[in-house]
């Protein structure tokens, strides 16, 4: 391996922001490992590994760490970005949906910061990202096992800032606001929105957000990769960076 070459990790890659992610990073010289449950597609990097795994089932992680570790052994960056949503109401909601919803948003932000803590100990001057959301901060009805488990994500970003300093990682969360992703339109139902179509949907949220607009990935990974790469965030650690249009500066009773 090349001593200038820069690896990162984005799990939930094959999503959203997660592909947008993957692309920006690679635009920028780094070479990307992604982790998905699903199929990612033909248009990967070519020069990066794509690893198909379950985030959400612990007994993966040595799988992924073992191929992970026969490609490189530093990682330059660590993107938690995988994530599902349940929307249906908090005593409607089952304890194993409840259970899932953690697991797989929460859970791997712990255990990839246990097995991948020392590649980025290596790489030096090292970053993680924990993708968030504006839910962690203000949130809406019938979406509770998703807004707890990005309100763990904020709270286990400053625990982890504060315990990798010494290491030389820092550690930030992206909290991103409405972004047309796929979870986003599948989430549109839930009551909190008027509408009959999703175009109305998204028409009533957009108009919601002080810019007037919904953000796009590629918006999201930009503020990911500001926050994964030292020389562009050196003295940044244990932050929220809330990119949300400016949906949470307003007033709700505006």
């Amino acid at each position: 391996m090349a001593e200038e070459e820069r690896f990162v990790l984005i799990t939930g890659s094959a999503g959203g922001i997660g592909r947008a992610c993957v692309s920006l990073f690679a635009e920028q010289g780094w070479r990307v490992i992604g982790v998905d449950k699903d199929d990612y597609g033909k248009n990967f990097p070519q020069n990066g590994l794509f690893i198909k795994a379950d985030i959400s089932r612990s007994d993966q992680f040595p799988m992924i760490y073992e191929k992970v570790t026969a490609t490189t052994s530093t990682l330059k960056a660590l993107v938690n970005n995988a994530a599902v949503q349940v929307s249906k109401p908090l005593v409607e909601t089952t304890v194993e949906e409840w259970d899932m919803v953690l697991a797989t948003n929460l859970r791997p932000v712990f255990l990839s910061a246990r097995y991948f803590h020392p590649l980025l100990v290596k790489a030096g001057d090292s970053a993680i990202v924990n993708v968030s959301s504006v839910h962690a901060i203000q949130t809406s009805t019938n979406i509770a096992a998703y807004a707890a488990s990005k309100g763990g994500i904020l709270a286990l970003t400053r625990a982890m800032a504060i315990e990798f300093a010494r290491d030389n990682i820092r550690v930030n969360a992206v909290l991103p606001g409405a972004v047309d992703t796929p979870m986003l339109r599948s989430g549109l139902d839930r009551g909190h929105l008027s509408g009959p179509t999703m175009s109305d949907r998204l028409d009533n949220l957009a108009r919601k957000t002080v810019n007037g607009r919904i953000g796009q990935p590629a918006e999201i990974a930009q503020s990911v990769f500001f926050l994964a790469d030292s020389s562009r965030s050196s003295f940044m650690t244990g932050q929220a960076l809330v990119v949300d249009g400016g949906a949470t500066a307003r007033l709700s009773t505006e």
